[in-house]
This record gives C-alpha cells, structure tokens and sequence, in this order.
C-alpha cells in the first residue's frame, strides 16, 4: 500500500498488521508479553482504534510487516497517526 492512509485505510493497515502478528507465535507473544494483553484481550478489543494504534506501534511486527507486505514504514506511521497512535 503506497498512499497515505484515511482513517479507513489506517484501520485496514492495522487489520493487516495484526493478522501479520498472529501468524508468528514468538512475535505473537512478545507482542502480549510488552503490552500486557491475553489473547481473549486482542479478540476482544481488535476493531477497536486505540488497541489497533498500539499494535502499530509495536517496533517489531513493524519491521517484519513491512518487509513482509513491501508496505513502506512511513505508511504504516501514518497509519499509526491516523489511528490516535504515538507515530
């Protein structure tokens, strides 16, 4: 994805990142080890826009989506502004 997200495109960017995330059981839980949260946690809270800034915002998943989904890391940020996140 090459252009700067809307928030609809953010939540997209996100959605795709986290099932990324679910698909690498170490970075899976180092993901739940660094922000705390169980699996019935992420269920629970994953169309939710702060949850999903949060899970941009972990430095890890970014660098391994990225290379991944050939996504540039500038997007996901914006993504990540989008969404409420720190980026």
């Amino acid at each position: 994805m090459r252009r700067a997200p809307n928030r609809e495109n953010a939540e997209t960017i996100a959605l795709n990142a986290l099932s990324f995330l679910a698909e690498s059981q170490e970075a899976l839980e180092s993901f739940m080890h660094q922000s705390g949260v169980d699996p019935a946690t992420i269920r629970l809270r994953a169309a939710e826009r702060d949850f999903l800034a949060a899970v941009l915002d972990f430095e890890v998943l970014l660098v391994r989506f990225c290379d991944s989904t050939q996504t540039e890391p500038k997007v996901v940020r914006q993504a990540n502004y989008e969404l409420g996140g720190m980026s």
